[in-house]
């Protein structure tokens, strides 16, 4: 709702001029009430009502820690990914780049301490791919902390995220924006147009192009260009229809990170190589992988959305969306072991290598057809008021994964001056294939219940049923990873190399209380929970009695609860949020150290803390900032940390801080930028020897100005990392590998509205 004097003097004056000349003045005269809704021109940055329908109170009043992204907010930071998008909720990012052979090419998202990956939604449907997701269609982000079982199904311990789409609408709009940067270009475009003719018809168009390279770094490119349309139907009527289609092309030479020698907490990996440990690091511009190395990804996602209004209180609602995406690439990879280093001659450093030793491939398709149908009402029993919703969803999510030859090998790289034109290494799809496939049907049901005008108590609870299957055709004895040759088959030969399944039920639940203190502010507790079966994360079924995949083992439990209060002060402008809560996760694999057998006896806990503001201090004065605090603990099974003592959970900092202001200095001219802070975080633990165990804290500061030159023309500039800090954004699971941060980064934005 618009809060401002100027928008309450309007709503009067319509509100007087609609009475009956000469009663418009009169006392205790009842008038027609005018609903004013949306943003105004300010573009705010605080928004206060979550995007599904499954939340039906606004944020104040919704006793869980949540965090939404607005494009307001996005545009200010210039963020095109979500992965920047996501910079503005404190501990939330990707510190993870993959293990060894495994790298991570999309949003791999660490949230809580635990991997949230799998858990990534577009207007509450899952979104699957290993992909980096773009925001040019995106109107706002939302981040849903705590156990989301309830909420979405089987999904990440931690919580989830979800990415709401541009849709048409009756407002007639155009804009468009051409950012620059060295070696960067993109270019985006968004025009909304009412249909004449057609009652509440309404038809938008999104477009993207960006041909860049990424700042810092050698060799590495994001090239991408998207697509998305929305048509509209009976809008402001009782039956309503929407058609969303969207494409997104990449075309990527990937990051396989560089060397982590030189690092803080490198030692040496070779008992017979001490020098190693005094080596200088190497420049983290350096590309070391080769011109051969490549990404393409293709995504293309259509959602048709049907609403009917039985009354102004009930509302049915159905979603159906087909979606695929297509990853397909050659990323060349390396291991820092002792076996992959040469250092002919010691005492000069210009002489040695690192071998080449990783070209990893994927083929992979996601393709997955759901549909959700949910009934929405408001009723009365007796003297109290529910927001109630019960639905159904089926969805059927399928993995396909190709697997290739090789032949050769590439030679290896020279440590302070790689070279990536070479050739050595051919390579062809050999016939192997893996399939994932699973199957859902879900029930669920909410509900709010207004006690009084001051207790609100919100619950749901949500039944899965799932069946996952998961089949493997493998050439024998061929790569790393491969089923062993038997009964005389020859090397290359396919095999059947895992036919596994599994089914079960999984229910999940969630009671919160709210105690309205005042119309604007409350103090919660809340009680979730939710179950990850096997396969669910990554479609693959395992044999392997170490792997939480075994179709043997009972899914993995998580169990949350938080307390916390939440303020909008200052007329409703600013929003003030506190929370501190404890996640329990059970059913980790551990094995007995005697017997060495394994069982479902592991248990890890996460307890913290997290504030944040968002919104207006004045009405030229924005802010969004967020701290938390995170105590990760093993309290039942092995330690997951390099060092046998250290039982903390890994990718996980224990203090994080986002913050981001703007002031508008002058009816044109709006200046902004603000701190980011990530402390030591723990890699995770394989046996790797000599490679730092942890990446280090640091703060990251961005800024931004940006003028009006006319009501429909802007500039805006952004400047990233100001005081070119450098810091490893990601570390691989050894430690042999990581992704350093951008370095200072400068991009300016043309930009027009009307």
């Amino acid at each position: 709702m618009i809060r401002s004097k100027k928008h309450e003097a309007a709503v009067v004056f319509l509100a007087l001029g609609s009475a009956p000349l000469g009663v418009a003045h009169a006392d205790n005269v009842a008038l027609p009430t005018v609903n004013v809704s949306g943003k105004s021109e300010r573009n705010d940055i605080k928004v206060d009502q979550l995007s599904s329908p499954k939340f039906s109170q606004p944020l104040v009043d919704t006793p869980q820690t949540i965090t939404i992204i607005d494009q307001a907010l996005i545009k200010q930071q210039g963020a095109t990914t979500l992965t920047e998008a996501l910079r503005n909720t404190p501990g939330v990012s990707t510190f993870y780049l993959g293990e060894n052979g495994n790298t991570t090419t999309g949003d791999s998202v660490y949230m809580r301490g635990y991997d949230a990956s799998s858990s990534i939604y577009v207007d509450g449907v899952q979104d699957l791919g290993a992909i980096s997701r773009d925001m040019f269609n995106i109107e706002q982000v939302e981040v849903i902390k705590g156990a989301s079982g309830t909420d979405y199904g089987v999904s990440s311990p931690s919580g989830s995220i979800n990415l709401v789409t541009k849709q048409a609408n009756m407002r007639d709009s155009t804009a468009g924006s051409l950012e620059l940067g060295q070696s960067y270009a993109r270019a985006t475009a968004d025009v909304n147009r009412a249909l004449d003719g057609v009652k509440g018809g309404a038809v938008r168009i999104n477009v993207m192009g960006q041909k860049a390279d990424v700042a810092g770094r050698d060799s590495i490119e994001n090239n991408r260009g998207g697509v998305a349309a929305s048509v509209a139907l009976g809008l402001g009527t009782a039956n309503r229809l929407w058609f969303d289609a969207m494409y997104l092309k990449q075309n990527n030479v990937p990051d396989g990170g560089v060397p982590t020698i030189g690092l803080p907490g490198y030692t040496s990996p070779d008992s017979k190589r001490p020098f190693l440990a005094n080596a200088p690091a190497v420049d983290p511009s350096n590309f070391y992988g080769t011109d051969s190395d490549y990404q393409k990804v293709t995504s293309s996602r259509y959602t048709l959305t049907l609403e009917h209004d039985f009354n102004p209180n009930t509302t049915l609602r159905n979603v159906t969306r087909w979606a695929q995406t297509q990853n397909d690439y050659l990323l060349t990879a390396f291991m820092g072991s002792a076996a992959n280093w040469l250092t002919p001659d010691p005492s000069n450093p210009s002489t040695w290598t690192i071998a080449r030793s990783l070209p990893t491939f994927l083929n992979q398709q996601n393709t997955i057809l759901t549909n959700q149908t949910s009934l929405k009402t408001n009723l009365q029993t007796g003297s109290i008021q529910h927001d109630a919703l019960v639905g159904v969803e089926f969805t059927r999510s399928k993995q396909n994964n190709l697997s290739y030859a090789t032949q050769g090998a590439w030679p290896a790289a020279n440590l302070y001056a790689p070279d990536p034109d070479v050739t050595g290494l051919t390579w062809d799809l050999n016939g192997g294939h893996a399939e994932g496939l699973s199957n859902t049907a879900a029930i669920y049901a909410f509900d709010t219940a207004h006690l009084t005008d001051r207790w609100l108590v919100t619950g749901g609870v949500r039944l899965d049923h799932y069946r996952t299957s998961y089949n493997s055709v493998q050439a024998c004895g061929v790569g790393r990873g491969a089923p062993a040759c038997t009964g005389g088959a020859a090397t290359g030969t396919l095999v059947n190399a895992a036919d596994l399944s599994t089914s079960g039920n999984a229910v999940s639940w969630k009671l919160g209380t709210v105690y309205k203190i005042t119309p604007d502010s409350s103090v919660y507790v809340n009680y979730a929970n939710a179950q990850l079966p096997p396969g669910s994360a990554n479609f693959q079924l395992s044999s392997n009695a170490n792997s939480a995949n075994n179709p043997d083992y009972a899914p993995q439990k998580t169990k949350t609860i938080e307390a916390g209060a939440k303020w909008d002060a200052l007329d409703g402008r600013l929003g003030l949020a506190a929370a501190v809560y404890q996640t329990e996760v059970l059913n980790g694999i551990v094995q007995d150290p005697v017997s060495l057998q394994y069982y479902q006896t592991g248990k890890q806990r996460v307890q913290g803390v997290e504030l944040s503001a968002v919104g207006n201090i004045t009405p030229d004065w924005q802010i969004n900032a967020g701290w938390t605090l995170m105590d990760t603990k093993v309290t039942s099974g092995s330690a997951v940390g390099n060092d046998p003592d250290d039982y903390q959970l890994n990718y996980t900092p224990r203090t994080a801080f986002t913050s981001w202001t703007s002031y508008r200095v002058t009816p044109k001219l709006t200046i902004g930028g603000g701190p980011r802070y990530t402390s030591m975080l723990q890699r995770g633990k394989d046996g790797a020897v000599g490679t730092p165990q942890y990446a280090d804290s640091y703060w990251v500061v961005d800024a931004m100005a940006s003028y009006q030159l006319t009501k429909a023309m802007s500039l805006q500039l952004n400047v990233y990392n100001l005081f070119n800090k450098e810091y490893v954004a990601a570390i691989n699971k050894s430690g042999y590998r990581y992704t350093p941060g951008a370095p200072r980064t400068v991009r300016l934005t043309a930009a027009v509205k009307f």
